[in-house]
């Protein structure tokens, strides 16, 4: 699962040593825990998100150091462990890849249901906003609600970037 972490031509610009906000895989999520490393060899700064203990709430956001600084964390999801980043962190990252059940070509995303990237997000600029998809999963059009927010941009394996809703 190189094709997400090798940023393929057409997307976003992104230069070496920026900040680059990234997942964890679970389930059949795209991606792989590999692609955190190549990225952070390929000069990136990686933050992760942490789900804090609660109900649903924006997610908190840690640096990654490498597969041992991650543990199992709130619904068994693998996070980084240590102190969080500064609450500006993530304002200050240049990509954000952001896994979703499915994206359509509005930038409309679904994630599992909870609103936590929902949350998260509403302050990122758009443009930042990478849905992280396999390529059946981008579809022409999904239900919206006012608390959606919208991705700029797809990645999937067979088209790569793809911008969203310039339809």
């Amino acid at each position: 699962m190189t094709w997400i972490a090798n940023l393929p031509e057409g997307g976003p610009r992104v230069e070496s040593g920026a900040v680059i906000a990234a997942y964890v895989p679970i389930g059949s999520e795209p991606g792989t825990t590999a692609m955190l490393e190549v990225l952070r060899e390929g000069g990136f700064r990686v933050l992760l998100p942490k789900v804090a203990a609660g109900p649903p709430a924006p997610l908190r956001w840690a640096w990654y150091d490498g597969p041992a600084s991650l543990h199992e964390g709130r619904f068994g999801l693998l996070e980084p462990s240590g102190d969080g980043a500064s609450p500006d962190a993530l304002g200050d990252a240049a990509l954000m890849l952001v896994p979703a059940l499915s994206v359509d070509r509005h930038g409309i995303r679904l994630g599992r249901g909870a609103g936590y990237y929902d949350r998260s997000i509403s302050e990122v600029d758009t443009d930042k906003l990478v849905a992280v998809v396999f390529d059946d999963e981008l579809v022409d059009e999904l239900p919206s609600d006012h608390f959606d927010v919208p991705m700029g941009w797809s990645l999937t394996p067979g088209e790569g970037f793809r911008r969203l809703g310039t339809s």
